[in-house]
């Protein structure tokens, strides 16, 4: 566990509303096209990998999946996100981790990461995240990042931006790329962040 890094996104967490970052969606279209096109099976085993407050996890129990996982590094986003989904939150599996250190109990069907991976910028982080994901997931990975258009620093970090190819790079020898598609995010504070999201396949 990096306890800095857990201790930054607590401190976030705790201190400010969705309204005050700018990673807040309030629906999140790529994503769910992504997912929706897989075609998964409502009781497939989805995770949402750093997955803040997102309501992402809203709209997969509202189009009726049953297995759904959420971690994140921060225990208090997903108080937030607990709260916000009311009785419906028992529904969830909830996993405070790091996902550096993530040991998971099963395979996944589905691995969504928007905006988690890009955080990880040493060449062992990125290797622990390629050995966790190529071994637990055994069907879909939809990954969103930073843009080579995009910032360089989020919430004081400095991040890893991406392209198609770099992304496609990353994960070519488990995973064969679907599709892709960048996205000019707007944030709460009407400025514009260009992400680039990817699909992949196990092979």
């Amino acid at each position: 566990m990096d306890f800095e890094r857990k201790y930054h996104w607590e401190n976030i967490y705790k201190t400010k509303a969705p309204n005050q970052v700018s990673w807040t969606q309030i629906v999140p279209t790529i994503s769910l096209n992504f997912i929706r096109n897989c075609k998964l099976d409502k009781s497939a085993q989805i995770i949402d990998v750093g997955a803040g407050d997102s309501k992402l996890v809203d709209y997969l129990l509202a189009d009726g999946f049953e297995n759904i996982t959420v971690l994140d590094i921060s225990e208090k986003a997903l108080e937030k996100a607990q709260k916000r989904l009311g009785k419906k939150a028992e529904q969830v599996n909830w996993i405070p981790c790091d996902i550096t250190t993530f040991k998971p109990e099963k395979p996944y069907d589905l691995w969504h990461d928007r905006a988690a991976f890009h955080f990880l910028t040493s060449d062992e982080q990125i290797k622990k995240y390629q050995t966790i994901a190529k071994t637990w997931v055994k069907g879909y990975m939809v990954i969103g990042t930073f843009s080579t258009n995009g910032p360089t620093k989020c919430s004081g970090l400095e991040i890893k931006q991406y392209n198609k190819e770099l992304l496609k790079g990353v994960f070519k020898n488990e995973f064969n790329i679907i599709e892709s598609e960048q996205e000019n995010h707007i944030t709460p504070f009407n400025t514009s962040q260009n992400f680039i999201f990817c699909s992949f396949k196990k092979k």
